[in-house]
């Protein structure tokens, strides 16, 4: 006669322990959004714009370009005519479409006296910025 083996009954299985997510390193800012955060400061502190259109910071951020990384040409200075007249022809003319001299140069003057004369480092994003508000023409940007 053959014996009948009884099988065991298995152990209930214990639930596992709800695995935590462990939070992702913080990302470092981009080049580009540190340089944002000194424009907004520049602008809230030196020109006095409570708000900023970001929109329109943006559109001048991309028209300068690489340039905003080197720290030569992220610059404007202001007092240089070879400086002025290369914002006018590049930048008021060609980016905005304004041909006007007589606009192009008061909207220019409006943007460096709005910063201050006496701030050495203008921002050239900042400028184009005020430059393009004064014409009115963000829409060229945006």
């Amino acid at each position: 006669m053959a014996k009948a083996t009884k099988k065991k009954a298995a152990a209930p299985k214990k639930a596992a322990a709800p695995k935590v997510a462990k939070p992702a390193p913080a990302k470092e800012p981009s080049k580009k959004e540190v340089l944002m955060e000194k424009y907004v400061a520049d602008l809230k502190e030196k020109v006095g714009e409570a708000r900023p259109d970001m929109a329109l910071l943006e559109g001048a951020v991309k028209a300068c370009g690489p340039a905003i990384y080197k720290s030569d040409s992220a610059t404007v200075a202001a007092s240089s005519k070879d400086e002025m007249a290369r914002i006018k022809k590049t930048f008021i003319a060609k980016k905005l479409g304004v041909t006007d001299e007589a606009k192009a140069d008061a909207a220019l003057a409006d943007a460096i006296a709005k910063y201050g004369r006496s701030v050495r480092a203008k921002h050239r994003p900042v400028v184009y910025y005020l430059v393009a508000k004064a014409l009115r023409k963000g829409s060229a940007l945006k």
